[in-house]
């Protein structure tokens, strides 16, 4: 796979799902959704041509017009998606919709899954090898020594209902993490941290949890990862002063992140992820292979 984007259009903290007749993807929403059609997907039968599969979600703006980093799962039946909504960057609470078939029509189940939590975005299933579902996210957490948006975990008692312990994750390590320094929160200043986009795997009896950080808006936006010995933790950081799987430094590409995972029916995996293309206007959709050490993954990057 080369280091071009795959889809000349915006397609940002990009998500792909494996079906019986190919892939389909997901993406932010580049534009405010007041009512009616919003997440375009892309389906592809071959991971190199790829076509637009239309809006894939209906909604009517009631809850939140700016829509986050879909991701999508199989269970009971049905295809759910994960989504978080708000107004602007405010706000946003994670979502569920239902449908019958990978591209939709999603419809929202009317369900705020993190009703206590003043922002909350980028969900991630993993389903466990005994069935056990739990789910990753992002939110805010001040009282720390770098405030700023962590991770989480809730047990998935059902599609649509969280168990009420929120689990912490992983908190930022590093300046490489820092979305801006002395930024107004909550009534508040900050060196503000972001860690976001978490996707979450097993490989063997461990546990690998791949997240960005930093700002997306910026040039030096990346992927690093962590790993536990169980689904809630403790996690480790992987590494500290940069990012190990994706930055501007090893892909060429300013802001590569908010990717996620893939195994394909051979066995091997992929990362999907965005950056900035040449004029900095629109997040594409890059793809690269992806292989492991155990739980820890390494990116193939060829530039």
């Amino acid at each position: 796979m080369s280091a071009e984007p795959v889809w000349d259009g915006d397609f940002a903290d990009p998500f792909l799902i494996r079906t019986d007749d190919g892939y389909v993807g997901y993406a932010t929403s580049p534009v405010a959704v007041e009512s009616g059609a919003a997440l375009r997907g892309l389906v592809s039968p071959d991971l190199r041509t790829w076509s637009d599969a239309g809006p894939v979600l209906d909604v009517d703006g009631s809850f939140g017009t700016t829509l986050w980093a879909p991701e999508v799962v199989e269970a009971d039946g049905a295809w759910w998606m994960y989504y978080s909504a708000g107004f602007d960057i405010a706000g946003h609470h994670l979502r569920v919709a239902r449908a019958d078939a990978p591209t939709g029509p999603f419809v929202d189940q009317g369900v705020n899954l993190t009703p206590d939590e003043p922002f909350a975005i980028d969900a991630t299933v993993l389903t466990d090898v005994d069935g056990a579902r739990y789910l990753y996210y992002a939110h805010d957490v001040l009282d720390a020594e770098r405030p700023g948006t962590h991770l989480a975990m809730r047990r998935l008692l059902s599609p649509t209902r969280l168990d009420d312990e929120v689990v912490p994750v992983l908190a930022p390590n590093a300046d490489w993490q820092i979305y801006e320094r002395d930024r107004a929160m909550y009534g508040r200043t900050f060196d503000w941290h972001t860690l976001e986009g978490p996707t979450v795997v097993r490989r063997g009896d461990a546990y690998a949890l791949i997240y960005s950080g930093g700002s997306w808006e910026g040039p030096d936006y990346g992927v690093s990862y962590a790993t536990a010995p169980s689904p809630a933790g403790p996690w480790t950081h992987a590494g500290g002063e940069a990012p190990l799987l994706l930055s501007r430094a090893l892909t060429g590409l300013d802001g590569p992140g908010h990717n996620s995972l893939l195994q394909l029916a051979d066995g091997s995996w992929i990362t999907a992820y965005h950056a900035w293309d040449a004029a900095g206007t629109r997040r594409q959709l890059h793809l690269a292979p992806v292989t492991w050490d155990g739980p820890h993954p390494r990116v193939e990057l060829d530039r």
